[in-house]
């Protein structure tokens, strides 16, 4: 039986509601998603964090489950609130979608320096362009045709030809008096356009992140950025991390389409912002890169990606692909082509391969280690001599997700904290205070390690707490079962609530940086080397370039080693991505880093647990 349920769609707005229709025992997050409502399941709708929160308006407010007590204590439980992926439509209900965070100019980092400058790079993109002039068919007795007279022209035996080629290509042989541009890839024709545009030849460079999307515009010739732009993954609302998105799509077509309609959708909407920016018609587009971890990968090209979740974590294909635009309905040049890296094993994905390739790893003799810290981080490790990778997944709480307070790096977000006998934030672009995001919390956790207000195993010292001074002592509290650290009063930098960190958001924070530092240590173990042993830690990625390297290091983020070693590297999965773009021989050459690079299976590996529970715990001062 159907059972209505109205949301307010917009809690700011009263006089805007949806009304759907769902069957009996359908959970609220589900009967919205079904009925086109983004609310956002950062867990994946497993009761694990408080995006999915509703507001009952009208109808039986059900009783709170284990996962609503928890996960938003009792004073929202006590107003009405539960989480939507909990609550399952037995009557009619009137719900109001929990306010949002206000979160406008989210800080994505962008696709970083031209590809011009990097050392040694051939530009040789693969796309050439020929302007010659075509004597069209003229004679009934002459057995030829329109594309015969083209392949004569530019002195080719018969090539691969798109189907959008020869449906234009009567028109554009005829239009200028025969005289025309072939723009062609290897053996194959991608386009055919009336008089010259041999200049025009652009390419795009696509980063698909777990949590964020950068897509660049080049200039084939010169390798010269054009335009940039960087939006959150709109997969998201389905799941914050990639096992989240997986259970999702889990052998569930219409699932798997929405995720892949979803990516595919922003890429088009970046396509048509940088070609406006840069002047450029989008038909002008003749190659894409792209590069991803391996869920992205499936996603993109619509491959369900179940058994990349399931032991033993194979992937439908590994090898480097080059599909068309066309197939892909991409809004390019329909016969652009669109290559896709190789991926190395399991979640080490394209994006692995293009940082290394991106940093050199494998042209010295100096032991060097890239870190991209992220939902779905990923360490490379080593020289010329050898190349090790892990997949570290931190999950989406060093992006915000999964913390009482926690946002992403957006407007108001606290993004810098220090911690002396009182603590002091600094927020993105000086507003008022919102949340708390990944690099303020490292930092805040820092400084309370520092200040004993946590102890190294993550535990929030409320029995210690007389020992601090006055105004930092105030701010550790008990309340209920809950230890907490008043972060902000309202009021404070503008705060308009109380802004505190949990128990269990150290934890959440705890297992994160496990993940990433055990990734690291485990590497270094199976190559019998030792922190101390590295010459260079390379932070890469959206994250790793805004966090501080000593607030990394005094939580264990990163591994025990001097801080002159680390150094940001900015997105060098996009770099990389760019420099397949523009050279042909840098794509070639990811395919041999790719088949180089050994991949290290975490799980498997006999002291992989007794080194993440070390790496959990804080390092003693």
């Amino acid at each position: 039986m159907a059972v209505a349920l109205t949301i307010l769609a917009d809690p700011r707005d009263h006089s805007i509601t949806r009304t759907l229709s769902a069957p009996t025992g359908t959970t609220l997050l589900k009967a919205a998603h079904d009925g086109g409502i983004d609310v956002t399941a950062t867990c994946g709708g497993r009761g694990r964090c408080t995006s999915c929160r509703i507001k009952f308006v009208a109808g039986t407010i059900p009783p709170p489950t284990l996962a609503d007590e928890v996960q938003l204590g009792d004073d929202l439980v006590r107003e009405g609130y539960r989480l939507a992926c909990q609550c399952r439509l037995e009557e009619p209900l009137t719900v109001q979608l929990a306010p949002p965070l206000d979160e406008q100019a989210f800080q994505i980092l962008g696709a970083g320096p031209s590809v011009a400058r990097t050392a040694g790079v051939v530009m040789d993109s693969g796309v050439a362009k020929q302007v010659v002039k075509v004597t069209v068919p003229h004679d009934e007795h002459h057995q030829t045709s329109d594309l015969e007279q083209l392949l004569a022209a530019i002195g080719r035996e018969p090539a691969d030809v798109g189907p959008s080629v020869l449906l234009g290509l009567p028109t554009a042989l005829r239009d200028d008096g025969g005289l025309v541009t072939v723009t062609t890839f290897g053996r194959r024709i991608l386009a055919v356009e009336r008089g010259d545009t041999a200049l025009m030849k652009f390419g795009l460079a696509v980063d698909v992140g777990t949590t964020s999307v950068v897509t660049t515009l080049l200039e084939l010739e010169s390798g010269e950025q054009l335009a940039s732009v960087s939006s959150l993954n709109p997969q998201a609302v389905f799941g914050g991390d990639l096992m989240s998105r997986i259970a999702f799509a889990q052998f569930n077509p219409v699932n798997l389409r929405k995720l892949t309609t979803r990516i595919l959708g922003l890429l088009n909407q970046h396509i048509e912002q940088v070609c406006r920016e840069a002047g450029v018609l989008p038909k002008w587009v003749y190659k894409v890169v792209v590069v991803g971890n391996t869920c992205m990968h499936h996603l993109v090209l619509g491959i369900d990606p179940s058994h990349v979740g399931l032991a033993p974590y194979a992937p439908v294909m590994r090898h480097a692909l080059v599909t068309t635009a066309r197939e892909l309905h991409l809004k390019t040049a329909p016969e652009a082509q669109v290559c896709f890296l190789p991926i190395v094993a399991g979640f080490v994905g394209a994006d692995a391969v293009a940082v290394a390739l991106a940093t050199r790893m494998d042209a010295g003799d100096r032991l060097r280690c890239a870190v991209d810290i992220g939902t779905n981080g990923e360490v490379v490790l080593g020289s010329r001599a050898r190349l090790l990778a892990c997949s570290a997944p931190a999950g989406p709480a060093l992006e915000g997700a999964q913390i009482r307070h926690g946002m992403r790096g957006a407007l108001g977000a606290i993004d810098r904290v220090t911690v002396d006998n009182d603590v002091h934030v600094h927020t993105i672009g000086e507003a008022a205070a919102l949340g708390i995001c990944g690099s303020g919390l490292i930092d805040l956790l820092a400084g309370l390690l520092d200040a004993g207000v946590i102890d190294p195993t993550g535990l929030i010292q409320v029995d210690q707490r007389d020992a601090l001074p006055g105004k930092l002592r105030d701010r550790v509290v008990m309340r209920g079962e809950e230890r907490q650290v008043i972060v902000l009063r309202p009021g404070d930098h503008g705060a308009g609530r109380e802004i505190v960190l949990t128990q269990d958001d150290v934890r959440q924070v705890q297992l994160a940086k496990g993940a990433i530092a055990s990734g690291v240590i485990m590497l270094l173990h199976v190559a019998g080397l030792a922190p101390d042993d590295l010459d260079e830690l390379m932070l890469a990625g959206g994250f790793g370039n805004y966090i501080s390297i000593a607030s990394a290091l005094r939580i264990g983020l990163i591994p025990p080693v001097s801080p002159a070693k680390v150094r940001y590297v900015g997105n060098a999965a996009s770099l990389g991505a760019q420099l397949c773009l523009v050279s042909e021989a840098e794509r070639a050459h990811a395919a041999e880093v790719a088949r180089a690079i050994e991949h290290v299976s975490l799980a498997a590996h006999p002291d992989f647990e007794q080194i993440f529970v070390d790496a959990m715990n804080f390092p003693a001062r």
